[in-house]
């Protein structure tokens, strides 16, 4: 009775853990997309641009700076798209790991039945 608690509760930990890796991955990427995409967008016309390279601080041009945004941003919807794909990969292992997880609690529940009739 005790093993089967035991392989009910290692069951129920890595069910969530794979729910909460594959979470964290994903919000993760969209804040770096948010990011990029809120502090580009507030500049206004005229606006100097730096960039942070060692300890000093350079002026960049729109372009350049554009360019350097949308290739990040090209870099995260990529990265968004293999976790997304990674989520859907997980999805079928939690499907799998609920399976055993009812399986365990019918088994311990079986048992259970079978303790109070003995």
């Amino acid at each position: 009775m005790a093993e089967i608690q035991a392989r009910l509760q290692a069951l129920s930990e890595e069910f969530s853990k794979l729910q909460q890796d594959a979470l964290q991955s994903r919000q993760k990427l969209e804040a770096q997309k948010q990011e990029n995409l809120g502090e580009f967008t507030k500049l206004k016309e005229g606006e100097n641009i730096y960039k942070l390279i060692g300890p000093v601080l350079l002026k960049q041009d729109k372009a350049d700076a554009e360019s350097t945004v949308n290739g990040r941003l090209d870099f995260i919807n990529k990265e968004i798209n293999r976790v997304e794909t990674l989520i859907k990969e997980l999805q079928g292992k939690v499907e799998k790991k609920k399976g055993e997880i009812i399986q365990v609690q019918s088994g311990l529940q079986a048992a259970a039945a079978q303790a109070v009739k003995a």
